[in-house]
Parts: C-alpha cells; sequence; structure tokens
C-alpha cells in the first residue's frame, strides 16, 4: 500500500507540472483544429490525387519536378501567398538496366531477380565469387579482414536470427561503405520482407556514387543462397547500367508569419521525394502531404501563434538527405539558421498516439500539449518518446545541435511495412483516419510550441551536439558516413 501511496503522489506530482506547462488559450484552439480536420481535410485527397496523376517522386525527374509544381500550387490554392521554391542541385541518380547471375559455377549462373541500389556506378559488368559476410557489420568483416577482398560481399539487410544479442544494426549505405573499406568489389542485399519483395534506396552514405555495384535480392532467395554458401563455393554475375548527373531539384516552403516572436522560427516538415519502384504512398506520401494538410488548417482557420512556422517539403532526402542539407547550408550561410527553434519532421508518420523529441526536455511541453489533445479525443494517449536518430530529414538539424522531434506510437497502415522502399507502395495501403490523425494531433503540438513563451529545448553547443551522438551511439555510423566532424 504504501508503494502505491507513494507512485499515486508522484503520478499527481507529474500530472500537476505538465498541466502547468499548458496555456488555457490553446484548448479553443485546439478544438478547432480537431473539428476542421475531421471536417475538412484533404491529405488523403490530395495523396490520391498525386499518386494517380504524377506517380513516383524521384528527385531530379520528371516526375519530381511534377510534384514540386503539384505541391506549390496546393499551398497556393489554401491562401499562401508567401509560398516559394527552395532550388537546389544535387547529383541526381537513376537505375537503367540490370542483370544479375548466381550460380555454382561461373559456367552455370542462372538469372535472379534483382534491384539496383542508388548510387551504384553509372556502368559495371563483373564476375566474381560470393561471399557470406552475415550481418555486415565491421565485427563480420574484422573477424577476417581479407575475406571479401576482390570478391563480392554477401550480406543481410537486417540482423540474422543467432546473432549476439544486443547486435546494432547498420543502414544499408552503411553496410556498403563497410563492404568498400575491405576491399569487395560488389555487394549483394538480401531483404528482411516475406513475399519476394525487393528492396531499393541507397547504398551511399554521402549521395555521391559509389565504387562497386550495390543490388538486392529477396529474402526467401537470399536464405536460400545463404545454405547453397554453407555448402560450397557461389559465383556472381553483375551488369547494369545507371544515370548520374546534376541537375536542380527544389524544396517547397510556405510560412506562417509569427505574431510577437516572427525572428523565431519553428520548422516542421517531410520528403515530398519518393523511389521510383512504386508511388511512394507511405514513403513518404502519408508524412508530406499530412504536413500540407497541417499547413492548409492553420492558414483555414487563420491561426497565428507568437513564433513563425514554416512549413517546409523536401526533395532529394531518398538520395542522401539532399533538400534538407541545402536548406540547412543556405540557413548557415545567411544566419538564419539561428532563428531555427526547432525541428519536427514527419516521415512516414500515421496515426500517432504521442510525441517525440530528440531529448527529453521537452518532455514536460510536449505532454502538456498532448494532454489537451487527448482531452480532446482519448485515441491520443500522450506517449512521450525521446531519442536520437539517423537517416531523415531532421539530421542536418539535429547535428547543427537543434531540438527536433516529431510524433510517436503511431503504426502503418494495411500491414504496409514489407513494401518500404519496394514495388508495393501504392495509395491502396493508405488510412485516411491515419493521416487525419497525423494531421491534427500535430497541428496542434507546431501552435503549441510556436506559442509557448519560451522553448524549453535550447540549441546545443557543438561539445554538447557530440556528447549527444556519443550517447545516442550514432558516433560509428557518422564516422562511416563521413559527417563525424568532431576530433577524438
Amino acid at each position: 500500500m504504501k508503494k502505491l501511496f507513494i507512485a499515486s503522489i508522484l503520478c499527481s506530482a507529474t500530472a500537476l507540472q505538465v498541466s502547468a506547462q499548458a496555456n488555457p488559450e490553446w484548448t479553443p484552439v485546439f478544438t478547432r483544429i480537431n473539428e476542421e480536420v475531421l471536417s475538412h481535410s484533404n491529405a488523403y485527397k490530395s495523396l490520391g490525387e498525386a499518386t494517380s496523376t504524377i506517380g513516383h517522386r524521384l528527385t531530379g525527374s520528371a516526375n519530381g519536378a511534377k510534384a514540386e509544381e503539384f505541391v506549390f500550387n496546393l499551398l497556393k490554392s489554401y491562401g499562401f501567398d508567401n509560398v516559394r521554391y527552395q532550388p537546389f542541385e544535387v547529383e541526381s541518380w537513376s537505375r537503367k538496366t540490370l542483370t544479375v547471375k548466381i550460380g555454382s559455377s561461373l559456367k552455370s549462373l542462372q538469372d535472379v531477380k534483382a534491384v539496383t541500389l542508388a548510387h551504384s556506378p553509372v556502368k559495371a559488368d563483373l564476375k566474381g565469387e560470393l561471399v557470406d559476410m552475415g550481418n555486415g557489420l565491421e565485427a563480420d568483416y574484422a573477424a577476417a579482414p581479407d575475406k571479401v577482398k576482390g570478391k563480392i560481399a554477401f550480406v543481410y539487410l537486417g540482423v540474422l536470427p543467432g546473432s549476439p544479442e544486443k547486435t546494432e544494426n547498420l543502414h544499408r549505405s552503411e553496410k556498403t561503405a563497410i563492404a568498400i573499406k575491405y576491399g569487395a568489389k560488389g555487394i549483394v542485399i538480401y531483404n528482411t520482407a516475406d513475399g519476394g519483395i525487393l528492396l531499393t534506396g541507397t547504398a551511399s552514405v554521402t549521395g555521391k556514387v559509389i565504387p562497386i555495384p550495390a543490388v538486392c535480392i529477396a529474402k526467401e532467395e537470399g536464405f536460400k543462397l545463404k545454405a547453397e554458401l554453407a555448402k560450397g563455393k557461389q559465383f556472381v554475375s553483375i551488369s547494369m547500367t545507371n544515370f548520374s548527373g546534376i541537375i536542380k531539384a527544389r524544396n517547397v516552403i510556405a510560412s506562417i508569419p509569427g505574431k510577437t516572436l516572427p525572428q523565431e522560427k519553428i520548422v516542421a516538415g517531410g520528403h515530398l521525394d519518393s523511389w521510383d519502384l512504386a508511388t511512394g504512398a507511405i514513403d513518404n506520401g502519408i508524412g508530406s502531404f499530412s504536413v500540407i494538410d497541417m499547413a492548409r488548417t492553420f492558414k483555414a482557420l487563420g491561426l497565428q501563434p507568437a513564433r513563425t512556422v514554416e512549413f517546409v517539403l523536401f526533395m532529394g532526402e531518398e538520395e542522401g538527405l539532399l533538400g534538407s542539407k541545402a536548406y540547412l547550408e543556405k540557413a548557415m550561410a545567411d544566419g538564419s539558421v539561428n532563428q531555427i527553434r526547432y525541428m519536427l519532421n514527419y516521415d512516414m508518420t500515421n496515426d500517432p498516439k504521442g510525441y517525440h523529441a530528440t531529448t527529453d526536455e521537452s518532455k514536460e511541453l510536449f505532454q502538456s500539449i498532448g494532454s489537451i489533445a487527448k482531452s480532446i479525443d482519448t485515441s491520443f494517449t500522450n506517449i512521450f518518446r525521446s531519442g536520437a536518430g539517423l537517416h531523415s530529414d531532421h539530421q542536418p538539424f539535429m547535428l547543427q545541435g537543434i531540438p527536433t522531434g516529431g510524433a510517436a506510437g503511431g503504426k502503418l497502415p494495411n500491414n504496409s511495412g514489407p513494401c518500404y522502399h519496394a514495388d508495393c507502395d501504392d495509395f491502396k495501403l493508405v488510412d485516411e483516419k491515419g493521416m487525419q490523425n497525423t494531421v491534427r494531433f500535430n497541428a496542434m503540438l507546431i501552435y503549441g510550441l510556436a506559442d509557448i513563451a519560451e522553448v524549453p529545448a535550447k540549441r546545443l553547443d557543438d561539445a554538447a551536439t557530440r556528447d549527444l551522438m556519443i550517447r545516442s551511439k550514432l558516433k560509428e555510423p557518422l564516422q562511416i558516413a563521413g559527417e563525424w566532424r568532431w576530433k577524438d
């Protein structure tokens, strides 16, 4: 009983602290946001139109340019007179031809269904022995440093069953970088999703063309091949052509000027681009078109919090966070980076139940905002999660010490997880209600964060940012990517 009593007191104290952050004026505003989104949300409809009339949204392609124009015009139609393009140049990549053959000898090779991973060479034609490198982590190579030299690495996309407990997985691009480091002349990665699904995405940590061809094969084919490798040698032939060249792309930006602190800025963004195997409805249509509808909601209700809110649709995320890096480069060059108080990122966000932040400093404020959202709709359970991660458009902001966050606790709709970066990422997977929930609960978060008297999470200095990366176990992947700027 004593333990229960103490726990009750602590819970009550926490609740009092959380409610102390809430501005009473936010409740009617959040109620209006809720009603507006439930009655007039256009996120699902506009995403459906984009996927059917444009298709994929690969950066640098004709479809990518169409997507930029589509969003620009959509925001204009919502009443944004200040919507603008932010142009930048990127080294665009797209696949052309690919043939992969595998067999027990170079004379008995059989065709295998595969897809090229970006940013493989413009042209490659090689044959060689395939070497099983397990999970493709540093430890797998360090145990036998010369094992893969001059050969082709065979690597699982995830963490293999039977791996040591708490094995930390790496991104496919980081696994490719390790293979290159140990002298592999090619890499074959097998997928984690069932059903013969092929995964695309970049195998480059920098967004630049890599020196070796990288391909993905299906999970089932991969485990079959792993069993064959345990019996004896296997060989592979990879022949591919791709396009790579400097092209122009554009972020799309719309702003709501702050009422009393216009020089301070909250950035809410998501990547508009997608890979070209499907329409990118889940990655990242559900995130980017939800951001667009958050902007529509602010405009429709005439909302103007204390700080400026900048809604940004980034291009080039899939090819190395190119749009968000360009945004930060410009902000650092003109000094506007000092205006950014927070960056909220929405990447494959769906039906959230709470909020997320890089660090715990935002917990009290975020749960204060969430407590109002929960009072309006109890399906929002107001969870809070903190932690730092990589490989989405928050990363360049985070590496400059800017607080980042977004939604938490949601699940991808309609078992769409296996279709990540795959040819089945189609609009039929999208859930309208899930998108509505993303829009309404995160429009509330954006408003509260932009309107609070003082943002509790401060920008970290360089030393504190370094410490956060180390605590978050991000030093190794950042070193692999060449983005670790600190001296040990």
